[in-house]
């Protein structure tokens, strides 16, 4: 007899069974993100219990390498000392103060010192990327009203942007998995084609791509500058977007027609600050007319702000933008607020990720590091089934042939039977690892990423979500 669906299992009520796995009480008890929940019926969510490094070890005690920095935040490993040691010393001198009318040591320290790294100043904080997205909008929108442009209330995004999944991060995304349910709530932004060079037609070289998104936008601005506030990207990579890497050719523009028309440039370096794509911004390798890096108007920063062990946001601005808001009516001023904003456990996990970077020369490591994975990834790259292969920094992707809706699923199912913690974004399967591989890590990853590949592509398997479930 085939089993009828009578819709969620109502579980609420139960009360908790502690004798029961972590896996089953955590499904029972969390609602997990980005996931279809009725697929955690079959497939459980893998219960950890401890990291050391760039390992993650389950309750069975199994070794699973974090091949994707637990969604993109970890720089240095699980139970990195630094940042360990920094937070136990700030949490016996002072946790957590409101920041309105108040001020500490760490915060003060941090926004310093990330002034100096970007050029921009006056620090707002947050604790998530999202948030950082609603806020560099929300200033750019009333700053262009205080000055007397109220009109400049609009906003650009690109083909396949990710920038959050609150309401109004959802509207300059251009993923529609994530936006379609909540169309009615959202109000969107134009879109302007990727420079992504996988959207280019074919025959059609890099740089005459990138030259048509360029004319685009100035096409775009030309007509809409006077409603635009800004442009929001995300500089070199869109990585929900698979990935996509793309010439810094396209920003250097972008800061100039920016400039031209009166719009600000958001960056978005959520995902692709603090070292990913090999320098310590991603803007920093776009050059503008001087051959000196641009400087938007607005950075966003968040998941390796803080080496991914505490959650914390911040966008910096320039001068001229924070000075729209400088003025005796409170209205004027920018009225908005997280209870947390600007905790100082965070805080001190964040200067001693900056810490790390000045000590311990990181860049020049992760070049090094970055050479030979890819050198040991390219038995990966010639795979037959790979149609296209791209690298930046520490970040590896290559887009496999198959029109297997349940790929990235099924995939990511078997990498962690394999010991790999890695999740595809579609057909597009990626690396982008934290910084502290060794040579045995490098090898398991590869090695491991091939057999599993095989594995899937042969059929052999199990389906691991249902279809539709985000892995990214």
């Amino acid at each position: 007899m085939t089993a009828v669906s009578t819709g969620p299992k109502t579980e609420v009520a139960t009360p908790p069974v502690l004798t029961a796995s972590l896996a089953e009480r955590s499904r029972r008890a969390v609602w997990h993100p980005c996931t279809q929940m009725k697929a955690l019926d079959d497939f459980p969510p893998r219960a950890i219990v401890r990291g050391e490094g760039p390992w993650l070890i389950d309750e069975q005690g199994h070794r699973i390498l974090d091949a994707v920095s637990s969604w993109w935040v970890n720089l240095f490993g699980h139970g990195f000392a630094p940042i360990t040691e920094a937070i136990t010393d700030q949490l016996g001198k002072l946790d957590h103060t409101m920041l309105a009318g108040l001020t500490h040591e760490p915060v003060v320290a941090l926004s310093e010192r990330l002034g100096a790294l970007t050029g921009l100043g006056h620090a707002f904080y947050a604790s998530d990327g999202a948030s950082a997205t609603e806020i560099a909008l929300k200033m750019s929108a009333h700053s262009w009203r205080n000055r007397g442009l109220p009109g400049k209330h609009r906003f650009i995004g690109l083909q396949g942007g990710y920038h959050g999944e609150t309401a109004g991060a959802l509207s300059v995304t251009d993923i529609p998995l994530f936006r379609e349910a909540y169309a009615p709530l959202l109000r969107l932004s134009a879109t302007l084609p990727s420079p992504d060079p996988r959207h280019a037609l074919e025959g059609v070289s890099l740089e005459q791509h990138t030259a048509a998104c360029v004319q685009a936008l100035a096409d775009h601005l030309a007509e809409h500058h006077a409603s635009t506030a800004a442009l929001i990207l995300e500089p070199l990579v869109q990585g929900a977007a698979g990935m996509g890497i793309y010439s810094p050719s396209y920003l250097s523009a972008a800061r100039a027609l920016c400039d031209q028309h009166q719009v600000h440039l958001i960056c978005d370096e959520i995902a692709v600050g603090f070292g990913r794509t090999g320098t310590m911004f991603a803007h920093q390798q776009a050059l503008d007319a001087n051959g000196q890096p641009i400087r938007p108007d607005f950075i966003c920063l968040s998941k390796g702000l803080t080496g991914g062990v505490l959650p914390l946001s911040a966008v910096l601005t320039t001068d001229e933008v924070y000075a729209a808001f400088w003025d005796d009516r409170t209205a004027h001023g920018f009225l908005h607020s997280h209870s947390y904003t600007g905790n100082a456990l965070a805080c001190r996990a964040a200067l001693a990720v900056l810490d790390t970077f000045e000590n311990d020369d990181v860049l020049a490591r992760n070049r090094a590091a970055a050479l030979r994975l890819s050198t040991l990834a390219e038995p990966l790259t010639r795979h037959p089934r790979v149609k296209a292969h791209r690298h930046i920094g520490m970040i590896w992707a290559w887009d496999i042939d198959t029109t297997d809706a349940t790929f990235a699923a099924r995939f990511h199912r078997a990498a962690l039977d394999a010991g790999l913690l890695l999740r595809p974004i579609g057909n597009s399967l990626y690396f982008m690892p934290p910084y502290v591989l060794t040579e045995a890590d490098m090898v398991h990853l590869v090695e491991g990423t091939l057999r599993t590949l095989e594995q899937v592509l042969s059929g052999d398997a199990v389906l691991s979500s249902a279809p539709g479930d985000r892995l990214a």
